[in-house]
């Protein structure tokens, strides 16, 4: 959807971003500490930072549980994956007066964990989440899923933000084998489309969103 930047929804709270939320405040609160006076970008800049490397990637946290997708509950997870933390970002950006939404689309990882291709069926990552910021006069598209540690561990380059250019997947990793595909866009959105998401994993995942999950060390702490 193509709204204003002047759309009052874009900072508004909703079920998913409930960024009133004492949690979402600490979260905002600690992110920014000590910086003093900050622009809307250096404010994004941090918030990014935080999303990213504050919440350790791990996609076997994927649930049908609506609770486990709202800002305030993923504030105080130690791990989650691309969703959730989108979620929280959008939501940081908004307590912060950064209009936000949320961005979908469909990406083929080419580099995903035997153990993670053998419980999904595939490399294809459906839904996969972003958030997107609308600073200085454009809209930014911001992966924070992939923490600093864990594209060590896979030899990926870390995503990172400025306020010069979109943070997405890289096509590549460090030795030029291809990373990540961007397949299909599902737009942008206000809130959080939870059961679109969970009706076409139930479809292409069958049986991913049950248990029990693998142990999988490529994404252990």
């Amino acid at each position: 959807m193509d709204e204003s930047v002047d759309d009052p929804s874009l900072l508004a709270e909703t079920e998913f971003i409930d960024h009133g939320h004492p949690a979402v405040s600490e979260f905002v609160e600690r992110a920014l500490d000590g910086t003093g006076r900050r622009t809307p970008i250096e404010t994004a800049v941090l918030l990014f930072n935080a999303v990213r490397d504050g919440i350790r990637y791990d996609p076997y946290r994927c649930s049908r549980d609506p609770d486990a997708y709202r800002a305030s509950a993923v504030a105080l997870a130690p791990t989650n994956w691309c969703v959730p933390k989108s979620v929280l970002l959008c939501a940081a950006a908004r307590a912060s007066g950064i209009p936000a939404r949320l961005g979908f689309a469909d990406v083929r990882n080419h580099l995903t964990s035997e153990r993670l291709h053998a419980a999904m069926g595939t490399d294809v990552f459906m839904w996969h989440g972003y958030a997107e910021l609308h600073l200085d006069g454009r809209w930014f598209k911001l992966s924070s899923a992939f923490n600093l540690e864990m594209c060590e561990r896979f030899g990926v380059g870390v995503l990172s933000f400025d306020g010069t250019d979109d943070a997405l997947m890289h096509p590549y990793d460090s030795t030029g084998r291809r990373h990540m595909e961007y397949l299909r866009s599902h737009g942008s959105f206000e809130d959080l489309p939870l059961d679109r998401i969970l009706a076409d994993f139930d479809e292409f995942y069958p049986g991913f969103l049950e248990g029990p999950r693998p142990a999988d060390p490529q994404f252990a702490g």
